[in-house]
């Protein structure tokens, strides 16, 4: 066994050979599958991409059908604080199954994360696509910022508050969240208390919740909005190479304002 620290500093003790790997994350079962394919053995049923993914599925995120894992014999089952529930990691961990946790809040984090996880979880080369999201993010922060909310769910509204990848994404291309100061990160928040912090912009992804320009636009006359894709601002992974190009426009083109 290979002893290696995940991003929580917990030792996780990776097989000599890593080929069967399980993922309990859309974006990290993305990155193993633009990576290595042949590694994958099992996924959420959230993992979308890329498209006609032909794994073994595993149920949700937040339940994972821990027996179909164990019978899938994974060398490494990937996870994310945020994402998965501890409960069900320390039960596979308690199986003897090697869990390596990511811990993700800013495109820098993301960066570092994402090579080590390929290179030490799973045994890989670090890609070129790595390099070139590297590259991408590699730029001044935009001396032009506009003041936003960016809610992620509605019925309750809820939004993006201190220390989450969005926000560090959002900053990076020169929108600053309204609520990076709020103490929770993902707090809920009744939609006067949105209106009243006065955002410039509002952001509208389409996950987790699913923000159309039918649903969501209307309940911020007056200001501007930008409907973006959740991949682009929450992801992170392939992702990363492109999400500034696509973002930028959407988040300073003429509709916002």
């Amino acid at each position: 066994m290979t002893q290696a620290r995940d991003d929580t500093g917990a030792p996780v003790a990776i097989p000599p050979q890593v080929r069967r790997v399980v993922s309990l994350v859309p974006s990290l079962t993305e990155t193993v599958a633009e990576t290595a394919p042949q590694l994958l053995a099992g996924v959420t049923d959230w993992c979308t991409h890329p498209a006609g993914l032909d794994v073994t599925r595993v149920r949700g995120t937040k339940n994972p059908d821990l027996d179909r894992i164990r019978s899938l014999r994974p060398d490494v089952v990937l996870a994310n604080l945020e994402e998965n529930r501890p409960a069900d990691l320390e039960e596979l961990r308690a199986d003897g199954i090697a869990v390596w946790l990511t811990m993700i809040r800013t495109v820098d984090e993301a960066l570092l994360s994402l090579r080590r996880m390929l290179t030490e979880a799973c045994k890989v080369p670090a890609p070129g696509w790595l390099d070139e999201a590297e590259r991408a993010w590699d730029r001044p922060a935009p001396t032009h910022r506009v003041r936003a909310a960016i809610p992620i769910w509605r019925r309750p509204w809820m939004v993006a508050g201190r220390d989450t990848f969005t926000g560090d994404v959002l900053a990076r291309l020169g929108v600053d969240n309204v609520f990076a100061g709020h103490p929770e990160r993902y707090p809920k928040m009744p939609l006067d208390d949105i209106l009243a912090a006065r955002p410039g912009l509002v952001v509208l992804p389409d996950e987790p919740y699913r923000f159309t320009a039918d649903d969501g636009p209307e309940c911020f006359p007056g200001t501007g909005t930008a409907l973006v894709s959740g991949r682009h601002l929450t992801w992170y992974g392939p992702s990363l190479v492109e999400a500034p190009s696509v973002l930028y426009p959407l988040l300073h083109g003429p509709a916002c304002y």
